[in-house]
């Protein structure tokens, strides 16, 4: 029985038969939490309520857990770009592609450094692969999330933040 099958019928039996067995397969496949998140692209919050029991999942997540298991990945990549509304109005991509993956870019504006600390957790909770900042807070931002972070030096330089921070994500694509 692979590891979905065991889920499903997981399900059918009890809601902490479910539990159970979706911790021991996210541990065994994916050693934690976090990675199972940027597989699934389920946020990182949504399954540790789901595995405490405080949250049951809907058919969206349960469809989404299902496909990362059977080793499809989130259809829908996402660089998050930290930085002032100022910055993020001007022309930039919504998609980029790096490596031959397509990745969206989703904005986070920040005008404070603790906005942009905020904002650094919540898009690696939204299931982010990677993410750009300023290089004022990237040192501080590493510290506290588990994805890849790029920095904007000059404004121009944005697109080329998010080429490097997109080659981190999947290296081996690349020969790196």
């Amino acid at each position: 029985m692979d590891d979905v099958e065991r889920l499903l019928h997981s399900i059918l039996k009890s809601d902490e038969e479910f539990r159970g067995v979706l911790e021991k397969v996210v541990r065994e496949k994916y050693k934690n939490i976090l990675v199972f998140s940027n597989v699934s692209g389920i946020p990182a919050s949504t399954l540790y309520k789901i595995l405490s029991g405080t949250r049951k999942p809907n058919i969206k997540t349960l469809r989404k857990i299902c496909s990362a298991l059977a080793g499809e990945r989130n259809e829908e990549e996402v660089i998050a770009v930290i930085a002032a509304r100022a910055v993020l109005d001007e022309t930039l991509n919504r998609d980029v592609e790096v490596g031959g993956r397509r990745f969206r870019i989703r904005e986070y504006p920040a005008y404070t450094m603790e906005d942009a600390i905020v904002s650094a957790i919540k898009a690696e909770r939204d299931g982010a692969v990677g993410l750009v900042c300023a290089p004022i807070v990237s040192s501080t931002v590493e510290k506290i999330v588990s994805i890849p972070v790029a920095i904007i030096m000059p404004h121009a330089s944005i697109s080329k933040a998010i080429e490097i921070v997109g080659k981190k994500v999947f290296p081996f694509v690349n020969g790196d």
